[in-house]
């Protein structure tokens, strides 16, 4: 009984170690206790997409490496699951119609 809870303790500070490392919390956008709340909940869903999506991958990434491309990459278009597994692969623009319309 004592090694299963400390099994999950120790399991609750590597993931308390890991969001303190990937997603600082060093200042609240907002004085408030609900906004406070938010933005832990928003990082603790972050964090809980990123682990689905490294162990949805066959090459092994650092968890912080992933945090930090999403970061970077937040706003691109790209398949993010097809890029991880090859990131060496140039990027490959299809052929497609640039479908813009004709001010005059």
């Amino acid at each position: 009984m004592i090694a299963v809870l400390y099994k999950l303790r120790w399991q609750i500070e590597l993931v308390s170690k890991q969001l303190k490392q990937n997603f600082p919390l060093k200042y609240s956008l907002e004085d408030n206790q609900n906004a406070i709340k938010i933005q832990i909940y928003c990082v603790l869903i972050v964090n809980l997409l990123i682990s689905v999506i490294k162990k949805k991958l066959k090459r092994s990434w650092a968890f912080s490496n992933l945090v930090s491309f999403c970061k970077i990459h937040l706003f691109n278009y790209i398949k993010l699951l097809h890029f991880l597994e090859n990131p060496e692969q140039d990027w490959i623009i299809e052929d497609q119609e640039i479908k813009q319309l004709s001010l005059f």
